[in-house]
């Protein structure tokens, strides 16, 4: 027994030093009038906008244009970096959406953090452009979710309708009937299941922009109240919508909280936004002028913009985004900013939760467990391993889930 008492005691410290340094950080928000002791804080959901459209070799038989957009070359690499069509570098490297290990790796690493699911950018079934892999990778992500304890929610980018109908795939007559069908599939295999973010027992679905339908073509598709879902719409209430969302602008940079904020209507659902940054590379690569920046202020944007979201009274927070590399609003680990965004996430979870012991050096271990994976031959036994370090990631055995992976990186290092 004695061998188990010195690490069970470091586990111990380290657990006890975390929550006394969350202690300090609330008791400095209290002294800045951010918060108060008579308003208790009560936790809402919080979600991340996921991008599941990303190609990569050897996975895929091509770079697909979210790395490339047609202007960047990943086979090109300067020390450990790809030329990839993004100012910043995932911790990985790049990476295919479809690779089961990346899906793992991401969604563990949400857990350990203190996200309570994903929002999917969605766009539908049409065989046109990458629709088809967004689709499947979509599908994974609900098998994975479940796995991890994880809910998921949808997007649907309803702008796919009118580039339907440019490319002459759909009639325009069509619009609404092809947009019910996409929505009775959405029910009939998404909304139903067990790990379907919902609200009041029923499904939230999104739509992103104002480009696709119309406000009276969503009436429509909803015309049956009975098994209609909770529908938000981005910024501004659409005649069909429940509520609204909100996402970063670019174009009046922070001053575009107060404005959604003062925009929510009594009575209404509301998901305010929480992002660390935005600075796209689309400029550089010659798909458009690009938008203003919204600086980074060194963690400050997200922490603010996610505390105020947090305390807004809102049912369900929106993070934008876990990967979008193109916008730069990515809070995924990075070569520049680390899990820094990720440590604040669990700062404020640890707050407002005295159930969540998750620490800094825990978001650690599903990349430990991803380079276990990614080096993996056709062993059975090892894979039966990592499989056990996966539901201990997934189920907050954290303690567990890093002496089983020291104990196999161990053996690795001895078999090389």
């Amino acid at each position: 027994m004695r061998k188990f008492i010195a690490p069970v005691f470091t586990s111990l410290n380290r657990v006890i030093v975390f929550r006394i340094l969350v202690c300090l950080l609330l008791l400095a928000a209290l002294s800045q009038g951010r918060a108060s002791s008579d308003e208790p804080v009560k936790r809402p959901l919080l979600v991340a906008h996921y991008m599941p459209w990303f190609e990569a070799k050897p996975t895929s038989l091509q770079w697909g244009w979210h790395w490339t957009m047609n202007a960047f070359d990943p086979e090109k690499k300067t020390q450990d970096r790809r030329s990839i069509a993004s100012h910043y570098y995932p911790l990985i490297g790049t990476y295919d959406s479809s690779d089961p290990t990346v899906i793992e790796y991401h969604l563990l690493l949400m857990k350990t953090a203190g996200i309570d699911g994903i929002i999917v950018d969605w766009y539908g079934m049409s065989d046109l452009y990458d629709y088809p892999a967004l689709h499947r990778n979509t599908r994974l992500l609900f098998e994975y979710a479940a796995k991890c304890g994880l809910l998921v929610g949808i997007c649907y980018e309803d702008q796919t309708i009118t580039k339907l109908v440019e490319a002459k795939r759909l009639s325009g007559s069509d619009r609404i009937k092809h947009a019910k069908s996409e929505m009775d599939w959405v029910r009939e295999n998404w909304f139903s299941k067990p790990a379907y973010l919902k609200l009041n027992g029923k499904p939230v679905l999104l739509s992103f922009g104002s480009e696709g339908l119309k406000d009276d073509e969503w009436e429509q598709i909803f015309s049956s109240k009975n098994d209609a879902p909770i529908y938000l719409s981005e910024h501004k209430r659409r005649s069909a919508a429940s509520g609204t969302f909100d996402w970063p602008q670019p174009q009046i940079g922070l001053a575009s909280l107060n404005q959604y904020y003062k925009s929510v209507e009594a009575g209404t659902i509301s998901m305010p936004v929480a992002f660390p940054r935005f600075n796209d590379i689309y400029k550089e690569a010659k798909v458009q002028d690009g938008y203003p920046q919204i600086p980074d202020d060194q963690g400050r944007t997200f922490a603010m913009t996610l505390e105020r979201a947090v305390k807004s009274g809102a049912r369900i927070v929106q993070i934008a985004t876990w990967n979008d590399w193109g916008e730069g609003t990515a809070i995924e680990p990075s070569k520049e900013f680390g899990y820094r965004d990720l440590e604040t996430i669990q700062r404020l979870r640890s707050i407002s939760d005295t159930h969540f012991f998750e620490t800094p050096a825990d978001l650690r271990l599903p990349q430990r467990l991803w380079q276990l994976r990614s080096r993996q031959t056709q062993r059975p036994e090892l894979k039966t391993k990592l499989d056990g370090i996966a539901r201990l990631l997934a189920s907050g055995k954290v303690f567990q889930a890093g002496s089983a992976l020291k104990q196999l990186e161990l053996t690795s290092k001895r078999n090389k």
